[in-house]
Formats: structure tokens, sequence, C-alpha cells
């Protein structure tokens, strides 16, 4: 089976709080990983490392098995990484199927004759087609995630991570929302999504990594994790 992402032993600090400790994480192609763990986890720490916003003080990581751990934010974006970020922030004053194009040619490097098919199809698979022409500063919430989706989708992406997507969602959009993201990944898309919204989450990941000040504290299938005492006292808040 393929690895589409590899950390080896991956720590980071900022001064004297270290919120990365030596995370070690294999994510092979078309496995969904669900990521949880309380406010100061790491988890965005994790993602920003991940993406190359920010550089590891140790450890290695390696997409596709080549080692990308000192590349720059772009270049791993046209290798295959892409991502949402919590709070949608789209090119207001573009249209829905304008900032698809856009990242698609930034995110591919291809022109846009060439990627303007690929983005009909993606506002098709997140249900954003009837609102290709449509201002982006209009839209609703759910329809500003859905985009942020697509975008993220429109670079082409070997890894989709996902930052607390459903964040903010009413119970009937985010039903709708995990629908989306469950039919990108019945289609082979790797990812690796974090969120606060267990039922959102454990219904599309076949893994759950939970993070507790940057340590790994448990890994494998959702109701294996969940039934532990550790993460029941960790994250959960509950004496076991």
């Amino acid at each position: 089976m393929t690895t589409v992402l590899d950390l080896i032993d991956v720590s980071k600090s900022f001064g004297a709080l270290k919120v990365t400790d030596g995370v070690s994480l294999t994510v092979p192609k078309g496995q969904a990983l669900g990521i949880i763990g309380p406010n100061g986890a790491g988890k965005s720490t994790l993602f920003n490392l991940i993406t190359g916003n920010i550089s590891p003080d140790q450890g290695r990581i390696m997409l596709l098995g080549q080692d990308v751990t000192r590349l720059p934010a772009m270049k791993r974006v046209r290798m295959g990484v892409g991502r949402s970020f919590q709070i949608p922030q789209p090119f207001e004053g573009l249209t829905v199927l304008e900032n698809l194009l856009a990242a698609a040619v930034y995110g591919r490097g291809a022109p846009e004759a060439a990627v303007a098919d690929d983005c009909i199809a993606i506002l098709r698979d997140t249900e954003m087609l009837a609102k290709a022409n449509t201002l982006a500063g209009s839209l609703s919430l759910l329809d500003r995630k859905r985009l942020e989706l697509a975008r993220a989708m429109a670079t082409g992406p070997e890894l989709l991570l996902l930052d607390e997507i459903a964040g903010g969602l009413t119970e009937g959009e985010c039903r709708a929302l995990i629908d989306t993201i469950r039919g990108l990944h019945a289609k082979g898309v790797t990812i690796i999504w974090i969120e606060h919204v267990l039922h959102a989450l454990t219904s599309v990941v076949e893994r759950l990594l939970v993070l507790d000040f940057g340590r790994v504290i448990g890994i494998g299938a959702p109701d294996d994790i969940m039934a532990s005492k550790d993460v029941r006292e960790i994250y959960l808040g509950m004496e076991a």
C-alpha cells in the first residue's frame, strides 16, 4: 500500500513550550484519519508542520516518499498538500468558480484552460455547481465551508487536510457537509481531519489519533479510541 505521509519523531517548540513532542505517524493512500485533543494539544501546529508553514526542530516529514521537511509551503502544495482553514476566507469579490480557478492555477501551476473542467467537476462533487457564478462574499456559512473544501480540492491534493471544517454549523448543515466529505473520501481522497464535532469525524474516518500536550496518546479504530480510559479522562474530562 502506498504511503502518502510519514512523520518521523517530529518535534516543535515555541520558546520553552513544546507543542509537538516526538510525533510519528503514517497515513496510507486512501485513508481518512481524524485528530482530536483538547485546546492547546498541538493539533493546528501539527497541520502547520505538514503544510510547511513552520519547520520542525527535529524529525522528518515525508510526502509520497520524498523528504519535504525543509520545503516551503508553496512547493508542498504543488506536490499535493491541500488544506482548508477553520475560518473560510474566500476572495469575496470573485465568484465561486473564479475562486476555484485561482486555487487551481496557482496551486497546480497550470493554465486556466487546463483546469477549468476539473474545477467544474469539483463544484459538482461539493454541491456548489448551482452557485458557480455567485459572488463568494454573499454565501451562507455552509456554502463558505463547501467553497473552502472545494478550493482545497482544486489544488489537486494527494493529501487533504481539514481543519475544524464542521465548526459553527447547525446539526442539519453538519450532516450535509459530512455527506459531501464522505463522497470525496469514497472517491479515494486521503484525508487528515481535525475536528471537535466528534460524531462528524467518526462517521467518516477509519482511524482516530489523540494528541495531548503535543504527544500522541492513542491511535486506532474510532470505537477503540473513544473507549480508552486515557482518552476519556484527558479529552472528554470524564473519570473512567
